[in-house]
């Protein structure tokens, strides 16, 4: 009826009422088969998901049915018919079916097109002659079928990349299959040109996927569509206005706004989008370098040439003609530098270095190679010479300059014009402001724009300087020079200084002549260095009182007016940032320094004079492996010479910071209504302890909390108590800091500093010290020192060196950790102190003051319970977020410390994966795994590489071995060897089972495991063993606490460690994992087993207790419900048994009784993190009651199924059944 009209030219109102009828039953018969067929296509999806294929695919019209309802929009029938075909795809389909499937959808796809356009041009038809205005859009209409087509067709091809790789038409790049391949992807690379951005994000996670696959680029097939999709992709990731789409004067904005529902989806998506992208553009320079090179040259050539100059001029900011971030120009290059940075980190080295350097016999690579260097060169001078006058022009333009830091590596031609120009950019006027003063330039307040520039220039510059230092070297005068006029300027920001010092420090440890080297950096740090030896510092860091009076903690009668007096607050601003600025230039020119060295040839073994013969992994001396000399650490790292003047001041400065909390201090600070704010947490700290959306602002912003913990004053204000917590935090952490990368350089070992050792153990192992730090105080005190300090001291110096520092504290940890989660674990047995457990406020410190003044049990039982936090005038919700933030923070991170000083993770851990895969590799006589990385990743061919992907060079296997002794000796050292810190550290790992924190948990019983393997074989640890550990073990199992279900089976494991160990004689592989090995008895004693082999190599297995103890046996027969018998039976099974899991099975089931006994006796199950699991979180209870369903032995075929068949075989096939798609 409709296309009656239409060709007879009549509207719907001029219809006769016979028509008008026939017109309605006409639309209502089609609504009603839509709704039926969209109802079924529903059911049809799920059948799809679940059913076994060779019901769905032995019947050619199952599948094109779907295919022919692409084509009917109507109830959504084609995207639910896509949705079908979607769940097909992501079943494990035969190449023949695939094969079939893709060679059908582009057609099929390409008839429904034609049939919407024709929909759409009877739909314009019809609104022409009924009069309309409005001509329907329909790429909108048809929005959410092209993203359902795009992911179903991406999940096509991502889903059996086998049958891509496996093909060998495919690859050879002839061929049917391939023809047919090859136009499906063409099909969806012509999607990626919808304006809508949803189409590509289906994409991409497909295309990396095919760009990651080395086997896909030997074929070429993905060479005809590299420069599309990195020209898509660039496109993709332009910013729109959103205010456009709402206003509608974007051209696409009815597309725009049916693809996402508001400005913050749209957000969400772009930064979903551009975090996949960098890998896509990564890929795309490494698969065509030559190709996407010259489409990104011509991209930024088009670029700049429309936007270069600020085109079209619009969003400008009034007060100043500046473009904003809301310009036209601003959102094309602010796409611009990620394609750039990623694409050349992708490019093979190959592509880019100078041809005399390769072999050119390989005629292709020469072309490409020619190619790629000629587009980059272009693409490099035009970003240099590219003078934006704009100042968020300048602000990409130093992003952009920073992307090509890749390229500097093979080509520095450009680099010289590209440094100057950020010097420019950092010492450059403030160009936001309409129009600044001359004569007060350095004291007004620079922009926030500005500062920005200011900051990524300057990161920018760092970055160039630690990737390209070798080709700065020449220029090194030149540019000393200039940094040290615009030091001298007092045109820079501290910030911006930073980053100068930052800058030539990177260069010089580029100098091949180790006592230049040396020298240049003692100039460059002169300045610093004389300023923390002047009178003024000194006099600051002689006591706590002198520390506290520098930054304006003093006891002046107006002490309030002091505080907000423009003139002291400026003045004790400048003293306090001449102190910390020279403290942190020391910090960054030295991890400068130190990373530089241990990239060194010698990749930082210390003695360059040293010959290293083959390295045998498991040799048990190394003649460095003991006290080095500064002068010969300074061969490597150019900052080992300055230590003998940093460490005292560092100390000393760490000293009285560290006294600032001591109680009595505590004490006098906390009754002053102003001076407390010195010991409570910084604004920022309570930010970071809740939740935010990342878009509110930040501590400044909406929600934030700036002017929290002092009442309506932040640390923008002219007042100096706000900014007291954030310059202690500055000034400790820089020291921990100092002091963690000394003993990685391995100076504390020197013997130089041999005299000056003593009163460092003194200050950084003080107990008066270790009880007063604070939870926040202590989690940097692990991670920035004791951590490098473990890990780097040599084997030889454990007893006099390291002994005297771990032992007090861990010694320590013991009791901050028990008295830290006492009022949560168990309240009962806490001391009655009021507000127990909760966050201090201003209103209590006078009661706190009191109690700090007694010091004693009472004072820190309180001070723990609260993670030591004091938070000034913060509201009751956010204070109760802080403690438990630091409660939480403090038992991770000593979690964490404990796992990488045992080889648990970090880099000792990396050591352990690759000497495993080495001997993976030896048995399997598989040279190729050496040579090979994790498959997500690219990995240049040629050598050697670690467990994750990494070059492994000569010297990297040797500083290996060295590690290799240490993991082995630190593990002998802590357990074996100082009884104090084992039994410090074994009881602290035990008491944090129970903390009801399932990161920490999960964590100490992998430490657990390593204690087992290396201390079970001593009886003298088998009360603790047995008595406690096992004992909590238990108890955690057959409680069944809410806050443990997720770690039963961690638990169970630990508890099959000690019982096979201390009573069966089995011994198990590292982490409780594998079988149980049982050891044989001994001839001459039946009662005991022989030892393990492996008694001396926990990293091995480690041994067993060869007398059987009875206490775990006494525990487990002590348990509700179970009796010598069930445990008789236990020990007969696990002795049949032996596999991890069915002993752990075992376990389970015996533990199951004891549970539901328990819970019997407690007479109900709770709510709260203690209480007991309920029947379904319980892990014990998983195989309970279990209903299963067993499969019919043979396939069903019923009379109906028969009849069907017998019917279609005498029928020719109708409607649907003559579309074929297995013909």
């Amino acid at each position: 009826m409709r296309t009656f009209l239409i060709s007879n030219g009549r509207t719907l109102s001029q219809m006769t009422a016979n028509e008008a009828t026939m017109y309605r039953q006409e639309i209502e018969r089609k609504e009603m088969s839509s709704r039926l067929i969209s109802e079924c296509l529903v059911t049809l999806e799920r059948f799809c998901f679940s059913m076994p294929l060779d019901w769905i695919l032995g019947k050619e019209e199952f599948v094109a049915a779907f295919l022919h309802l692409l084509r009917e929009p109507s109830g959504e029938i084609q995207i639910k018919a896509a949705a079908c075909v979607e769940k097909l795809a992501n079943r494990k389909l035969e190449p023949k079916t695939w094969r079939q499937l893709i060679s059908q959808l582009p057609q099929s796809i390409g008839e429904a097109n034609a049939v919407a356009q024709t929909d759409m041009d009877e739909a314009r038809v019809e609104a022409a002659v009924n009069g309309g205005d409005e001509t329907p859009d329909a790429l909108t209409i048809q929005l959410e079928f092209h993203i359902g087509l795009a992911r179903m067709l991406s999940v096509m091809m991502s889903a059996h990349l086998a049958n891509i790789t496996t093909d060998k038409e495919i690859m050879s790049g002839s061929g049917p299959t391939f023809q047919s391949v090859s136009a499906f992807l063409r099909l969806l690379v012509d999607m990626l040109h919808h304006p809508s951005g949803r189409i590509a994000g289906e994409q991409i996670n497909m295309w990396i996927a095919l760009l990651r696959d080395p086997h896909n680029a030997k074929s070429g097939i993905l060479t005809p569509f590299a420069q599309e999709l990195l020209t898509c992709y660039m496109d993709c990731i332009v910013r729109i206005r959103w205010e456009d789409v709402e206003e509608e004067t974007h051209p696409q904005s009815s597309i725009f706004a049916a693809s996402w529902d508001d400005e913050d989806e749209y957000e969400l998506w772009m930064t979903h989008i551009r975090s996949k992208a960098s890998q896509l553009f990564k890929f795309l320079g490494h698969v065509e370098p030559g190709m996407v090179s010259s489409a990104l040259n011509s991209r930024i050539q088009g670029i700049l040439a429309q936007y270069g100059n600020g085109q079209p001029g619009d969003h400008l900011d009034p007060s100043n003609n500046q473009l904003t971030q809301q310009s036209d120009a601003c959102f094309q290059f602010e796409a611009l530098h990620q394609p750039v940075e990623y694409v050349l980190n992708g490019v093979p080295s190959w592509a880019v270095e100078d041809n005399k350097q390769q072999n050119r016999q390989d005629n292709k690579r020469e072309m490409t190679r020619s190619q790629v260097r000629n587009a980059l060169a272009q693409l490099a001078n035009a970003i240099v010479s590219w003078s934006p006058n704009y100042l968020w022009l300048k602000f990409w333009r130093a992003a952009l300059l920073d992307s090509l830091k890749t390229y500097w590596k093979y080509e520095p031609s450009t680099l010289l014009p590209a440094i100057e120009s950020l010097f420019g950019y950092m010492s450059g006027p403030d160009e936001w402001r309409s129009s600044p003063s001359p004569t007060n330039e350095q004291e007004q307040d620079i922009s926030t724009e500005t500062t920005g520039l200011r900051k990524k220039s300057g990161v920018a510059l760092v970055s160039i300087s630690k990737n390209v230092p070798q080709h700065l070297v020449p220029w090194l005068s030149q540019l000393s020079n200039a940094t040290n006029s615009l030091l001298s300027s007092n045109k820079l920001l501290p910030m911006s200084e930073m980053h100068m010092y930052e800058f030539l420090s990177c260069v010089a440890t580029a100098v091949e002549e180790p006592v230049a080297r040396s020298t240049f950096v003692a100039n460059v740090l002169a300045s610093s260095l004389n300023t923390l030896e002047s009178p003024e510092v000194t006099q600051s860091i002689s006591s706590v009182d002198s520390l506290l009076a520098s930054i304006g903690v003093t006891n002046e009668s107006n002490l309030e007016a002091r505080m907000t007096d423009p003139e002291n607050v400026k003045a004790v601003t400048d003293r306090y940032c001449r102190m910390f600025s020279s403290v942190n230039q020391l910090l960054s020119v030295g991890k400068r320094c130190h990373e530089a060295a241990r990239k060194r040839y010698k990749n930082f073994i210390p003695l360059q004079d040293l010959s290293i013969p083959v390295v045998d992994l498991h040799a048990s001396h190394f003649p460095d492996e003991g006290p080095v000399s500064i002068q010969e650490l300074s061969l490597n790292d150019p900052f080992a010479p300055l230590a003998h003047r940093i460490l005292p001041v560092v100390t000393q400065i760490l000293d009285v910071t560290l006294g600032i909390w001591h109680p009595d201090r505590q004490a006098m600070l906390l009754p002053n209504s102003i001076q407390r704010y010195a010991l409570a947490i910084s604004d920022d700290e309570a930010y970071l302890s809740q939740k935010h959306d990342s878009k509110n602002g930040g501590v400044f912003g909406e929600g934030g909390t700036a002017g929290s913990v002092v009442a309506g004053v932040d640390r923008r204000a002219t007042n100096l108590v706000p900014r007291w917590s954030g310059w202690l935090n500055e000034l400790r952490n820089t020291c921990f800091q100092l002091l963690g990368m000394f003993a990685g350089e391995r100076v504390l070992y020197a013997p130089e500093v041999a005299g000056f050792f003593p009163k460092f153990v003194s200050v950084i192992a003080d107990p008066v010290h270790l009880q007063a730090m604070e939870h926040r105080h202590f989690n940097q005190f692990l991670k920035q020192f004791m951590e490098i300090l473990m890990l780097s001291c040599p084997v030889t110096l454990y007893a006099s060196h390291l002994g005297p520092i771990i032992g007090p504290v861990f010694e320590h940890m013991k009791l901050r950790m028990q008295l830290t989660w006492a009022p949560i674990t168990n309240p009962t047995a806490a001391p009655s102190i009021p507000d127990l457990g909760k966050a201090l406020t201003s209103s209590a410190c006078t009661a706190a003051a009191g109690l700090a003044s007694r010091g004693g049990d009472d004072w820190y039982a309180s001070y723990y319970s609260r993670a030591c936090i004091f938070v000034g005038d913060l509201d009751s919700v956010t204070a109760e977020s802080v403690v438990e933030k630091y409660r939480i923070e403090l038992t991770r991170t000593y979690g964490d410390t404990l796992q990488t000083v045992l080889a648990l993770k970090g880099d000792w851990a990396l050591v352990l994966a690759t000497q495993a895969k080495e001997e993976q590799a030896a048995k399997r006589n598989d040279t190729s795994k050496l040579t090979t990385g994790p498959h997500n990743q690219i990995t240049e061919k040629g050598g050697p590489v670690n467990a994750d992907g990494t070059p492994r060079s000569d010297s990297r296997i040797a500083v290996d071995a060295r590690k290799s002794l240490r993991i082995t000796a630190l593990c002998h050292f802590m357990f074996l060897e100082n009884e104090g810190i084992a039994g410090s550290i074994t009881l602290t790992v035990i008491q944090c089972l129970e903390i009801p924190d399932a990161y920490t948990s999960r964590r100490c019983t992998r430490i657990c495991h390593r204690i087992l393997e290396t201390v079970a074989w001593s009886p003298r640890y088998t009360p603790i063993l047995a008595n406690q550990m096992f004992l909590v073990a238990v108890k955690n199992i057959v409680t069944e606490p809410k806050w443990m279900v997720g770690l039963e089976w961690d638990m169970i494991n630990l508890l099959r460690d000690v019982y096979c160990r201390l009573v069966l004689g089995q011994v198990l592989q590292p982490g409780g994992q594998g079988p149980g090995v049982q050891q044989l008895k001994d001839p001459l004693n039946p009662t005991q087993f022989e030892q393990a082999k492996t008694v001396d190599r926990p990293l091995q297995g480690g041994g067993i207790l060869v007398a059987p103890s009875s206490i775990p046996r006494q525990i487990l027969a002590s348990l509700p419900g179970l009796d010598e018998v069930a445990l008789r039976d236990l020990e007969n099974k696990m002795n049949e048994k032996r596999t991890a899991k069915d002993q752990k099975d075992v376990l389970r089931d015996f533990l199951r009784i004891a549970a539901e006994n328990s819970a019997r006796q407690e007479g109900g199950r709770g709510t709260g993190i203690f209480d007991r699991a309920i029947k379904e979180e319980s892990l014990l209870n998983q195989k309970v009651g279990k209903v299963t369903v067993q499969d019919i032995p043979e396939k069903l075929v019923t009379q109906s199924m028969v009849n069907r068949r017998n019917k279609k075989e005498e029928e020719p096939p109708q409607g649907l059944g003559a579309f074929r798609l297995f013909s």
